[in-house]
């Protein structure tokens, strides 16, 4: 167990959850947060809320779990690198890829690819199975991701995932055709009420979710379409599109069981574009991907 010990010492009152941030950089909010949830967070001995105004001469301990050593193999799987240095890396995710160990997926995963790419270079800000990954796409979404080498870079992007200022642009095709060539879907995401492993849009004490989309092009009883997140809930592209009636064509957990379209597997969705301000130099970066090969074969297919 690792543990901080603080005196508050200034006469003017402040949240504890904001104070402890600032004192504790290497700390994220959201992570304290989670701490004094956890009532890890003891103010003169005793647990507190994160909405603790702290007191003079308050004494603050900060409990946390040492970060357990990796017992996940590194494996030497191909890696797509779009961009890399000190901090990042900007991978292109295949088709079929489980982004870190689960059940029934224990090897073959990203994470295991980059425990032998990155070695020892990847932030432990969420723990040992999920080493440098910070956001993540389904196993049948293709597409970039940004995985964090350091805790610095981790904290700085998680932050701007939670400010909900980066750019994800994702491509997809969906059933049916627009009456618009643009829209915006407002829909809170939760987990659904019968069906615990789906989520579903609209449900009571769902998180908001905002998913703007554009029709790039119509095909013969389909859309091509691009989606921009507004918020990144588990599933919310699949959810928002299958709720106005036009779910992701391969998508059989939110649409059709069986494809329209023969020897298609999973979703056609593609995390196309990736915007962010980079950790370290302040700068906004943006990376772009090329559609897999998959991808461009069924639109021109579907375009005959």
């Amino acid at each position: 167990m690792q543990s901080y010990e603080i005196d508050y010492l200034d006469e003017a009152s402040e949240r504890i959850d904001k104070f402890l941030s600032i004192t504790l950089p290497e700390l994220s909010r959201s992570h304290l947060q989670n701490l004094i949830k956890e009532q890890k967070v003891l103010v003169n001995g005793c647990p507190c809320k994160s909405n603790y105004k702290c007191r003079f001469n308050d004494h603050i301990e900060v409990q946390q779990e040492e970060a357990k050593p990796l017992d996940l193999a590194p494996e030497n799987i191909p890696l797509d690198i779009v961009y890399e240095d000190g901090s990042i890396l900007i991978v292109n995710k295949p088709k079929g890829m489980v982004v870190h160990p689960a059940a029934g997926h224990d090897n073959g995963t990203l994470v295991n690819a980059l425990m032998y790419h990155c070695r020892d270079s990847l932030s432990t800000i969420n723990g040992v199975i999920r080493p440098g990954i910070v956001h993540r796409i389904d196993q049948n979404t293709t597409g970039l991701l940004v995985v964090c080498k350091n805790d610095h870079a981790h904290r700085s992007l998680a932050e701007q995932l939670k400010e909900h200022s980066i750019t994800r642009r994702y491509h997809a095709i969906c059933y049916g055709t627009f009456p618009e060539p643009t829209g915006t879907i407002h829909a809170a995401i939760g987990r659904h009420p019968v069906d615990r492993k789906k989520m579903a849009a609209g449900v009571k004490n769902g998180r908001d979710a905002i998913t703007h989309y554009k029709v790039l092009q119509e095909l013969n009883g389909y859309s091509y379409i691009e989606c921009t997140l507004e918020t990144g809930r588990t599933h919310q592209i699949r959810v928002h599109m299958a709720s106005i009636g036009h779910p992701i064509l391969g998508d059989d957990v939110y649409g059709p069981k069986r494809s329209a379209v023969k020897n298609l597997t999973g979703q056609t969705l593609h995390a196309k574009t990736l915007g962010f301000i980079h950790p370290d130099t302040g700068q906004y970066v943006e990376f772009d991907s090329e559609l897999p090969a998959y991808f461009t074969a069924l639109l021109k297919r579907l375009s005959d």
